[in-house]
């Protein structure tokens, strides 16, 4: 008999970790067992395999964000990686269903750019503290303010932001998206900390909004400072939501995929990286040598997203992720102009 693990979101059925349940995920868990402890293992490891099978009944592909937790990044993902990888990525895919394990944006960003197919969010309350801090009628307000002016903006907005606006971009390629247009001045939203680290990186005027990341504006330099005396020759990377402070103590600044990079080129023998948390564990699998070293701040809403709650979306074919055409078409645009950008 194997150990039930019951199952209180799906019908109240129990899971088993029976032998075969062992045998299906034992070259994962080899992956992670330095990340994620046996005990965990034993309640995500049924979860995992009834996904994978379930994911091949469905013909569906599931997108992980760089966020989400090991088990789900390692264990049941297809496609990962920031916002930038996974908008390129869901334009290519072929499969009946997208499900998107992230927040509700990136599931519209999914959507918008495959129109015929059915995109599924694990919990549709995963939301943004950036997209919710703006909306269609600001952008209007900031047209009517600066005429003229084009307005970008990140890719953590909802649709009917991205259908105002004349091009979306991600943390990956700000800089190349503001340099990209024909004019001096540009209207950078929402992330207020992002736009100063493009403006401080381009000849063109910057105007900002003052939206923020929960996560990333928690972060300080004091912060890092105590860290860096703490922890001998220990690297420091940053994400570019953080606060300047942040930054300015930072030895390098990037989007989580230019983050992995760096990791990867420097194998430094103690690293910090400020950002979500669950994103270190996630890099940490693939270089067991390095000591990471974790101010852990994690994203409430990254967290919705759980294995049940994949296991339940994929098994009621829900929660149906619907963008109005009309919003979606010009959202389209937005999206489209950024991704017609060479890399």
């Amino acid at each position: 008999m194997g150990m039930k693990v019951l199952d209180k979101e799906v019908g109240n059925e129990a899971l088993e970790l029976t032998p075969e349940v062992i045998r299906e995920t034992s070259a994962i868990y080899e992956r992670v067992r330095h990340i994620i402890p046996a005990a965990e293992w034993a309640v995500h490891a049924p979860y995992i395999s009834a996904i994978r099978k379930l994911k091949q009944e469905r013909k569906a592909i599931l997108l992980a964000h760089n966020y989400q937790t090991p088990e789900i990044f390692h264990g049941v993902a297809d496609l990962t990686g920031d916002s930038l990888a996974l908008a390129r990525e869901a334009s290519k895919v072929n499969a009946d269903y997208i499900v998107l394990c992230g927040v509700h944006f990136m599931a519209e960003t999914a959507k918008l750019l495959n129109p015929s197919k059915t995109v599924l969010i694990p919990d549709p309350e995963a939301g943004c503290s950036l997209a919710s801090s703006i909306n269609a009628e600001d952008i209007r307000a900031l047209r009517r303010k600066y005429p003229g002016v084009p307005v970008v903006c990140y890719v953590n907005t909802s649709a009917e932001v991205k259908a105002e606006s004349d091009i979306c971009c991600t943390s990956a390629n700000a800089v190349q998206v503001v340099e990209s247009l024909d004019s001096d001045r540009v209207i950078f939203l929402p992330d207020e900390y992002l736009g100063r680290y493009v403006a401080g990186r381009t000849s063109k005027e910057v105007i900002l909004w003052k939206g923020h990341c929960e996560v990333h504006e928690k972060f300080t330099g004091d912060e890092l400072l105590a860290y860096r005396k703490q922890y001998e020759g220990l690297v420091i990377l940053a994400h570019p939501e953080c606060p300047p402070d942040v930054l300015a103590e930072a030895d390098f600044v990037g989007s989580t995929a230019a983050m992995i990079q760096e990791v990867g080129k420097r194998v430094p023998r103690r690293v910090l990286m400020v950002t979500e948390c669950s994103m270190t564990d996630n890099v940490a699998v693939d270089f067991p040598q390095i000591e990471f070293v974790r101010p852990c701040n994690l994203c409430p809403h990254m967290k919705k997203i759980t294995l049940p709650a994949i296991l339940e979306s994929l098994k009621m074919r829900k929660h149906v992720v619907e963008v109005d055409p009309m919003i979606a078409d010009r959202a389209r645009q937005s999206v489209d102009r950024m991704l017609g950008l060479k890399p």
